[in-house]
């Protein structure tokens, strides 16, 4: 006893979905300015990493011109770990901001 669905019943449906949910929803799996969360998440990573490799090489610079090798090396290191934190904190701030700000836009 299988029925054929009515069409115009599925059609009134539709619509009342159509109604029923409003505004499309934002998707979460992208950011304010249209970056998807990885890409964000391996900007991130790139900040880190440069960030100790640009210490660690400036500090094995300094360890090679003084002849102190361990010393400035770790030093640097510790100090492009800290800034690269510091970057990444910064870039989440941002994309917090304009993930805030383009959430109220949309809201009005």
């Amino acid at each position: 006893m299988a029925t054929e669905p009515d069409p115009d019943r599925l059609r009134a449906l539709e619509t009342r979905l159509h109604q029923a949910k409003g505004k499309p929803e934002v998707r979460q799996t992208e950011t304010a300015k249209g970056f998807s969360q990885g890409e964000v998440a391996w900007r991130m990573v790139i900040e880190l990493a440069t960030g100790i490799m640009l210490g660690s090489a400036i500090g094995y610079g300094l360890d090679v011109l003084f002849g102190t090798l361990p010393v400035f090396l770790i030093v640097f290191s510790l100090f492009g770990f800290a800034a690269g934190i510091k970057t990444m904190l910064g870039t989440a701030r941002e994309l917090g901001r304009k993930a805030e700000k383009a959430g109220k836009s949309e809201g009005n």
